[in-house]
This record gives structure tokens, C-alpha cells and sequence, in this order.
């Protein structure tokens, strides 16, 4: 006879195949807001979680973005991933590897990847471009409060299992949502663009507005996932690719809408190549149309496959107390709590410091290009590190890598202080690539290790909704504290406008004399505006030190502990 714990998972194994597929969250640590760099996107906040399979042996096909400081790729090699997840033998994984991809799937593999590029669009204007051109008008402190539009990605996790349990069986359990979402984001695109001038020219004034519409535009993104639909469009010999699909899509939406983006609407740019500037209106009109078209698509030539549905699925009660039951373990809330504060040495240098380059005279061009050149190496170094981490033990390089990024974000913080007179070099910008590519390769190697840990302790019963809780606390640790950090820019600076005349020198207490809308309003009044104080570096020094702190006294020993820890301690049930 089977023992009661036996017996419920039999009962609820289907339920979990399909209610934890969806479930999957965050961008954009489209890098999806990672800056790893000074000049890095801003994908490190936003993660491609592994493959896991969501019951015992069934769900090939359960990728997600947990999207990202940051969209980061999962770049786990496949072969070793299939083995360790689906209990392939060699001859059957060289059998599927010989079959050829059918036209179907050929076809639906394409589908998948502009469902993810539409989802990566309104990431990479609202973790990476917008921000570097709300720069030249706000302060830090508002910019902060636009970094709030950030969060609906990493708690996709509170709402993702109502998603994937309520739909019109006559449209689909996944068209149910993926084509109201992007009817949603479509319009919300080009209500931007209609206002675009009006909310940018002023955007101090509308600071509100646009954090409100950029974060419903990331929260109707989030919901639009169309992983799990990957379940029925592919085959299952083919359901490998599904990963393929989100890590293509994903970052080609990410970076159409921030380093393509930035590169053509700059001025500077399109004057020296002689191309037409492109604005952020028509760009918004352009996506809008493809949303739209793809969404017909979807409505008349795009039928949803089946999916068994019975009465022993989960309830969405029934995910809730399974993720709480999670964190209820006494060893995923020491994990839980690294997770929320690991990230906090890097967020001066991840949040601000590619602002203060522009700031100083870096050109949205050259911030770019530096992106694309790093975006390769992240792939290799990506591959390099999961051979490292495929081991006994996937932490010990996520500790080894925290040395190296605190010492970058460091390093930042001096190239910021010695921040060359423009015209810039071409031996400083060749300095400033290597810089951001050995930043970004130690920034892949944690996640790469952070990712193979949570594979290795998610129960396999529940694994979906295992990792995906794990992966959003991982992403919240990037995401709370940059409206932090902006904000302590602002509070530390001390900066005052100067009017000098003939016979005085009359100092100005300004209220803000921080962006360049308060040196405008300085100007105005024929002064200029003098800064005796950085709170840049201030608040550098304080999260650098914060995460010298806590990784010797917290996570080292901790990381050491959990990772010697037997799988089975991390179960449900086990304590």
C-alpha cells in the first residue's frame, strides 16, 4: 500500500504539470536589469530559469523568465539537462537528436519566439532605454520612483497561478490570456505614442503617469507569458527547443527596445551614418502594428492544441499552500533572505553608474555599441561557466564570482570619478568593453550557479513552482533596492547655484541641482550650478561595503552550509 504523501502526489501530479508551467517570472537578474557593467542592460533582474520538469517525469517544455538586475539566459548545456531532468539513455537522446524538425514545429518555434520578442519589447523600454532618456530631465530621486515599474516582472509569481487556472475552454487555457494581453499592450503602446510628447517634454511634471503606464505595460507583458504553451505547439521531442524560443525572443525584444533603440534615436548617430533619427513614437507605432498583426494571427489561424484537464488538478488554493509550505522550510528561508541582499553590494554600479557616464559625456551611441560588443561573450562565457558549474557543488562558483563583481563595482565607481574629458578616446572606450565583458562574464557565472543549485534542490514533484519561487526571490534581490539607491543619490549630493555679477556673488540654495532640468532653470537665472557633494559615491561606497560585509559574514558560511545539505532536506514535508 502506497503511503498517504504517495497518494496525494498521485492525485496531483497533472495539476502541477500545467498550474506550474506558467509560472515563471523575471525581465528583463531581456542582462532582461542587469547592469553588469557600467554600461551592462539592464537583464540581471530578470532570469531564464532552467528547465525543470514540474511532476515526477513529465514536462519537458516548462521554461520560463523569472527575467532580470537584470534577461539572463539559461545556458545550461542541454544535453547534460535532458539526461539529469528527463532520465534519458544515450541511445535515446542520439535518436531524438537524429530526427529532424518537422514543418509544425518549424512553425511553431517561430510563433514562440515573436510571443517572446513582444514580451521583451516593453522590457527594454521600461528597464533600459526610458530611463537614459528621462535622465536629461529628472533627478535621481525621480528616477527612482519610475524604477517601480520594474517590480511587476519579479512578483509575476502572486498571480501567475490564477492565470494559468482561469480561461474560456472555447478559445484555450493559453489564448485566453496571450491575446487580451496583447491587445492591451498594443494599445497601451500607442496611447505612449500619441502622448509621447507631452509626457517627455516635461516629464518631471508626469513623473507619476508615466511610471503608472509603463508599469501596467510591464505587468500586462508579465501576464502575457505564452511559455506553457510550448506544452501543446511543440512536439515532445522537440519540447528542448522551447528554452531556444524564449532565450531568442526574449533578448531580441529586450535589446531592439534599448541598445538598437538608444543607438537610432541618438542624434549624433544618425547624422553620422546619415540614416533618419528614430523617434520613440515611431517606434511604439511600429511595435503596436506587429502586436496587433500577431494577435489576429492568433485569433483566426492559430488553434490551441488540447490539454487533459480533470478533476484531480490542483486548485489555485491548493499552489498557493504549496508555495507557502515552501517557504516554510527552515532552510529555504536562509536562502530566501541571501537572495533578497546579495545583490545590494552591486546596485550603486548596477542602477546608476552607466548614468553618470552619460552624465559625464559617454554618448547613448557609444553606450550601445559597448552593449553588443558584450552580449557575445556573455553566450560564451555562459557556456564556460556551466561546465564549471555542473559539478557537486554550483555555489562554490556563485561565491568565487562575488569578489570579482564587488571589485568591478568598485572600479566603476573610480572610472566614474576619472571620467576622461570628452571627445573620448578610442583606448578608453576599448578599455571601457573589456571592463564590462570581465564584469558580465562574473555576473554569468553567478547565475549560471544560482540556476544549476536551484535545479539541483527543487523537489521534482513540484518543481515548476519550486523554482520559480526560488528564482523570484532571486530577482527581487536586484529589483527592491535600486529605488533605494537612486533616491540616496539625491539625498547625499549637495549642490547649489551660483549667479555671479559684477559686484556680488549671490549663491542660490536651489531645490534641485542635480539633473539637468535644474541646471536649465540655474542657467536661466544666469547662474550655474555647482556640486560640492557626489551622492553617487557615497552611496557606492556604502552598498560596496554593505556586500563586503555581508558575504563574509553571511553568505559564505551560509552558501557552505545549504549546498552540503541532501536533497531530500529540501523537500515538503521533510521537517
Amino acid at each position: 500500500m502506497s503511503s498517504p504523501r504517495k497518494q496525494t502526489t498521485a492525485k496531483h501530479t497533472p495539476q502541477l504539470r500545467h498550474r506550474t508551467s506558467n509560472v515563471a517570472p523575471d525581465v528583463m537578474d531581456p542582462h532582461m536589469s542587469r547592469h553588469k557593467s557600467a554600461v551592462a542592460s539592464s537583464l540581471d533582474d530578470i532570469i531564464i530559469s532552467p528547465r525543470v520538469p514540474s511532476t515526477v517525469r513529465p514536462a519537458r517544455g516548462s521554461p520560463d523568465v523569472v527575467e532580470g538586475d537584470e534577461v539572463e539566459l539559461s545556458l545550461l548545456d542541454g544535453d547534460e539537462r535532458l539526461r539529469a531532468e528527463e532520465g534519458f539513455a544515450d541511445d535515446e537522446l542520439a535518436t531524438m537528436k537524429s530526427k529532424t524538425i518537422s514543418a509544425k514545429d518549424r512553425r511553431a518555434m517561430v510563433l514562440l519566439i515573436i510571443l517572446y520578442l513582444i514580451q521583451g519589447v516593453p522590457l527594454g523600454l521600461a528597464l533600459g532605454s526610458i530611463p537614459f532618456i528621462l535622465r536629461d530631465h529628472l533627478s535621481y530621486s525621480q528616477l527612482g520612483v519610475f524604477a517601480l515599474s520594474n517590480y511587476p516582472y519579479s512578483l509575476k509569481l502572486l498571480w501567475s497561478p490564477l492565470v494559468d487556472s482561469i480561461f474560456i475552454p472555447s478559445i484555450g487555457r493559453r489564448k485566453s490570456w496571450i491575446i487580451p494581453m496583447q491587445l492591451i499592450i498594443g494599445s497601451m503602446m500607442l496611447y505612449i505614442a500619441a502622448n509621447a510628447e507631452r509626457l517627455f517634454e516635461h516629464p518631471a511634471d508626469n513623473i507619476y503617469e508615466l511610471t503608472f503606464v509603463f508599469t501596467s505595460l510591464v505587468f500586462f507583458s508579465a501576464t502575457q507569458g505564452g511559455s506553457g504553451w510550448a506544452l501543446t505547439l511543440l512536439s515532445k521531442e522537440n519540447l528542448s527547443f522551447a528554452s531556444t524560443c524564449q532565450t531568442i525572443g526574449l533578448n531580441t525584444g529586450f535589446f531592439a527596445s534599448f541598445t538598437v533603440f538608444l543607438a537610432l534615436n541618438s542624434e549624433v548617430f544618425s547624422q553620422k551614418w546619415g540614416i533618419p533619427r528614430l523617434t520613440l513614437t515611431g517606434y511604439l507605432q511600429s511595435c503596436s502594428i506587429l502586436c496587433f498583426a500577431v494577435t489576429i494571427w492568433l485569433v483566426f489561424f492559430e488553434k490551441e492544441g488540447r490539454e487533459s484537464l480533470d478533476k484531480s488538478e490542483m486548485t489555485v488554493t491548493t499552489v498557493y499552500k504549496t508555495i507557502w509550505d515552501i517557504c516554510k522550510l527552515k532552510h529555504v528561508r536562509s536562502l530566501i533572505i541571501m537572495h533578497c541582499f546579495a545583490k545590494v553590494g552591486f546596485q550603486a554600479n548596477e542602477a546608476v553608474t552607466s548614468l553618470k557616464m552619460i552624465e559625464k559625456g559617454l554618448g547613448r551611441e557609444d553606450l550601445a555599441i559597448v552593449v553588443l560588443i558584450d552580449f557575445p561573450f556573455q553566450i560564451i562565457g555562459g557556456w564556460l561557466a556551466a561546465k564549471w558549474a555542473s559539478g557537486s557543488q554550483p555555489l562554490r562558483p556563485w561565491i568565487w564570482a562575488f569578489g570579482p563583481r564587488l571589485a568591478f563595482a568598485l572600479l566603476s565607481t573610480l572610472i566614474v570619478y576619472w571620467f576622461p574629458t570628452p571627445p573620448l578616446s578610442y583606448s578608453f572606450l576599448v578599455f571601457l568593453v573589456i571592463h564590462t565583458v570581465l564584469q558580465g562574464f562574473a555576473s554569468t557565472i553567478q547565475f549560471v550557479g544560482i540556476s544549476a543549485f536551484h535545479t539541483r534542490i527543487s523537489d521534482p514533484l513540484i518543481g515548476g513552482t519550486y523554482m520559480t519561487l526560488l528564482n523570484t526571490f532571486t530577482n527581487l534581490g536586484g529589483t527592491w533596492p535600486k529605488y533605494f539607491v537612486l533616491k540616496g543619490v539625491d539625498f547625499f549630493s549637495v549642490a547649489h547655484c551660483t549667479v555671479k555679477d559684477t559686484d556680488t556673488e549671490l549663491v542660490v540654495k536651489a531645490a534641485e541641482c542635480v539633473s539637468e532640468l535644474g541646471k536649465e532653470q540655474c542657467s536661466n537665472i544666469g547662474g550655474e550650478c555647482v556640486t560640492e557633494q557626489d551622492g553617487y559615491y557615497y552611496v557606492s561606497v556604502i552598498c560596496v561595503t554593505f556586500g563586503v560585509i555581508f558575504l563574509v559574514s553571511y553568505i559564505i558560511p551560509t552558501a557552505r552550509r545549504l549546498q552540503a545539505l541532501p536533497t531530500r532536506r529540501w523537500r515538503v514535508g521533510s521537517e
